[in-house]
C-alpha cells in the first residue's frame, strides 16, 4: 500500500509539472511580444478561480502534488494576469497619445 502511495504521488507530480509548465511559453511570449490580445480575460479569470478552489481541495485533502502544482499554475494565471493588463494599458496609451482610435 505505501508503495502505491508513492507512485501516485509521482504521477500526480509529474502530471503537475507537465501541466504547470505548459503555461511558461505563454507567458513568455505575452511578454515578448509586449500583447496579451489574444488572451481571454473570462478564460483567464474562469481558469485562475479555478485554481483557487483546486488549491483549497488540496489544501484540505492534504495533497502534495494538487497543491504544488496548483500553487504553481495559479502564480503563472496570474502572470498572465498581469502581463495583459499591462500591455493593454500600454498599447491604449500609445494609441492616444499617437490619436489613433
Amino acid at each position: 500500500m505505501k508503495i502505491m502511495v508513492g507512485i501516485t504521488d509521482v504521477i500526480g507530480l509529474v502530471a503537475g509539472l507537465l501541466t504547470t509548465t505548459a503555461f511558461i511559453p505563454q507567458v513568455l511570449k505575452i511578454y515578448n511580444t509586449k500583447s496579451g490580445t489574444d488572451i481571454s480575460s473570462r478564460m483567464i479569470s474562469m481558469f485562475s478561480i479555478g485554481l483557487v478552489l483546486w488549491l483549497i481541495y488540496g489544501i484540505i485533502i492534504h495533497s502534495t502534488p494538487v497543491i504544488v502544482a496548483n500553487a504553481f499554475t495559479l502564480v503563472l494565471a496570474l502572470a498572465i494576469v498581469v502581463l495583459k493588463i499591462r500591455y493593454s494599458r500600454l498599447h491604449s496609451r500609445s494609441r492616444h497619445d499617437s490619436g489613433r482610435p
